[in-house]
């Protein structure tokens, strides 16, 4: 058994993601996210990320897919943190025209990121985006992460600060 086949369980609070309707196209607070209700599987993810890094040497065991943005974009997350439980990783965006980033610093601030309006395609494209609180997402997050309510600028901008360099490593990964 490999270091994160323990983190095969879908968290609860993801598949509650499904039941909400993401506002998508709309001016005043459009979050381009499509939530999954399991993850992508270990070959589903190698292959994926074989091809967004053009490296065949590679496979996908550090990522756990949940979500995409509307271009196939992926949001994942990164097990980076030795024997912590999987709520406790950071959540990340590769996109899928290279753009790519760090998003949540782990799943209860990533609740908090898309109740104040922001996807992962939004926290890496538009970091200092303006709150756009969501009603349901706010309720989701209050149940599953409570006092931990922040504005997704100051999410995205922790997760950078505690993983300035995913950037770079991702594409030095790249061939």
């Amino acid at each position: 058994m490999n270091a994160h086949e323990n983190h095969r369980t879908f968290p609860a609070v993801l598949t509650a993601l499904t039941g909400i309707a993401f506002p998508y196209g709309e001016d005043d607070g459009s979050i381009d996210y499509e939530p999954h209700d399991a993850f992508l599987s270990a070959e589903e993810t190698t292959e994926w990320f074989r091809a967004w890094t053009a490296n065949d040497e590679l496979d996908g065991d550090a990522f756990r897919v949940f979500g995409q943005d509307g271009s196939g974009g992926f949001a994942a997350f990164w097990l980076v943190r030795d024997g912590r439980p999987l709520e406790e990783q950071p959540v990340v965006f590769l996109g899928s025209e290279g753009d790519t980033g760090p998003v949540a610093q782990d799943l209860a601030s990533y609740l908090w990121l898309l109740a104040d309006g922001s996807g992962p395609f939004e926290a890496v494209h538009y970091p200092g985006r303006e709150s756009r609180p969501h009603a349901e997402l706010t309720a989701l997050a209050e149940r599953y992460a409570p006092g931990r309510r922040r504005p997704a600028a100051e999410l995205v901008a922790a997760a950078g600060a505690e993983f300035p360099d995913f950037e770079d490593m991702i594409f030095e990964l790249c061939r």
